[in-house]
């Protein structure tokens, strides 16, 4: 698979973020707004969470909380699994993959905040690649009877 890293993938986007205390619309305003499908919660300069628009719907609308009255600090996924901007792309897919999630947010080394990547971020031919090697896994675990 190439190796496109994160970090030329993130080059030139602007991090979205919010704190615990913005309300589920605030958010989801913003959310709009950037044409984004998660945004991270960030308190003291470290990620506290993630909110989706899963959240938005599995966890709001579906749960008829009021979007006005409802902070991301109660709907957010807590401490959500990271990656840093030296690897590749194909590592956060599979991340993704194994975790049934879309969004990996990005950190420095010292796990600072730096961005976000998606699925959306494996359109074309990363994604074809993937499944290839996705495919090969599951014939190599069916022959040794995983």
């Amino acid at each position: 698979m190439p190796k496109r890293i994160i970090g030329n993938i993130l080059a030139g986007r602007t991090l979205v973020t919010a704190s615990g205390n913005t309300t589920v619309r605030a958010a989801s305003r913003l959310m709009a707004e950037k044409k984004i499908g998660a945004l991270l919660v960030v308190e003291q300069g470290r990620i506290a969470g993630i909110f989706t628009e899963r959240d938005a719907l599995n966890k709001v609308l579906a749960a008829s909380l009021d979007p006005d009255k409802t902070l991301l600090a109660q709907v957010m996924v807590r401490d959500p699994q990271t990656i840093r901007a030296d690897k590749p792309l194909a590592y956060a897919l599979h991340m993704m993959a194994e975790g049934g999630f879309r969004h990996v947010p990005v950190v420095d080394v010292d796990g600072a905040p730096v961005g976000m990547v998606s699925a959306r971020d494996a359109l074309g031919q990363d994604l074809v690649d993937l499944e290839r090697d996705m495919r090969r896994l599951e014939e190599l675990e069916t022959s040794i009877g995983y």
